[in-house]
């Protein structure tokens, strides 16, 4: 049986992160726990977390990580700390993405990873860092203000982000709060190529669009929407980072707008994470909105997989279908967050379309 294993590792070592990889590991890790071969089923969990939380599986990765902290847990001695320590950061920038993780249990996970770094010696940085995040997540602007300053405050250590990666973050911290001027002095770095990693500029460029564009600088926007965009267009992993491009086209292109939707609906309708999804479908409806308005464009293909799609649809059907989608969706974070954060976000989407 471990030779199966083994080759089934290998055939999913050949293929490129997805779907496909994903099925043939999981089927490696269901037949090494029916076989009791514990460290190599860590092994493959460890497999199964990368390639789901760079190729657009965020739930896959989620019961990967837990089933690996659990079996860490009971025996540290035979696992490496340090690669299970830099992934909880993963899981804790996607952790914000389901509605029904309570807001309770995923500040008792920042907690415990708070801990865990404190018993191997690291530092807090990654800890407020992340905190900073979770609190953009939640739509909790002023308190990931606090955090941004506290994080900025301690050194960098061995398991703190990437320089690109925290820059990052701060560029999509300004433009949340519609600082435009400072959310592009952020970015300048990382615009000029000097800050750079595998996932940026790809997740930044999509949020100077705006800013960009009320600046009056449109022929940069334009310039940095094309090059954004045809970094993510082939990873569902960036669909967040799709809408942000779409959202941007509703203001400065709605027909360009439209390919992208056609482009990347299929995505949306079987993600797993209903946070991007949610701002896939306010993006869309609000492009759709424009354009009915417009009458520039009265109907869209929609995708084979959608059942209620494969009749011909007008836009403002298509409208009356996803915009409630979107709008359920943001209550539902709101009510779990606290706040209207997301509610208000749409409603703002939707007026300006």
């Amino acid at each position: 049986m471990e030779d199966t294993i083994h080759d089934l590792m290998e055939q999913a070592e050949d293929l490129p992160g997805g779907a496909a990889k994903l099925a043939i590991l999981e089927e490696a890790a269901r037949l090494a726990d029916t076989s009791g071969l514990q460290e190599l089923a860590y092994e493959i969990r460890g497999e199964i977390l990368e390639c789901a939380i760079f190729n657009g599986y965020p739930l896959k990765a989620l019961v990967a990580f837990s089933w690996q902290l659990g079996r860490f847990d009971q025996n540290p001695e035979e696992y490496d700390a340090d690669t299970l320590l830099w992934n909880y950061k993963w899981i804790l920038g996607k952790v914000c993405s389901f509605f029904n993780i309570p807001r309770a249990q995923i500040e008792d996970l920042a907690e415990d990873m708070r801990k865990r770094y404190a018993e191997y010696g690291y530092n807090e940085r990654p800890y407020y860092y992340y905190k900073f995040r979770i609190a953009m997540d939640m739509g909790e602007l002023d308190e990931a203000r606090r955090y941004l300053d506290t994080f900025r405050q301690i050194e960098s250590d061995n398991m703190s982000d990437c320089e690109a990666c925290e820059q990052s973050q701060m560029v999509r911290f300004y433009y949340l709060t519609g600082e435009d001027e400072q959310a592009l002095a952020v970015a300048k770095p990382i615009l000029s190529g000097r800050m750079r990693c595998a996932e940026v500029p790809h997740v930044t460029l999509s949020q100077v669009l705006l800013p960009l564009y009320r600046q009056g600088e449109v022929e940069q926007a334009k310039e940095q929407h094309r090059k954004g965009y045809r970094l993510v267009r082939d990873d569902r992993d960036f669909l967040k980072t799709i809408a942000e491009h779409i959202e941007y086209l509703t203001i400065a292109n709605p027909v360009e707008g439209i390919g992208v939707v056609e482009r990347h609906l299929h995505m949306a309708l079987d993600y797993e994470s209903g946070l991007e999804q949610m701002y896939f479908y306010a993006a869309m409806a609000g492009l759709l909105q424009k354009l009915d308005a417009s009458r520039k464009l009265r109907l869209m293909r929609m995708p084979a997989t959608l059942e209620w799609g494969k009749e011909e649809r007008t836009l403002e059907e298509i409208i009356a279908y996803f915009r409630p989608l979107a709008e359920s969706a943001a209550t539902t974070f709101d009510r779990r967050n606290g706040n209207t954060f997301y509610s208000d976000w749409i409603g703002r989407i939707l007026q300006t379309a």
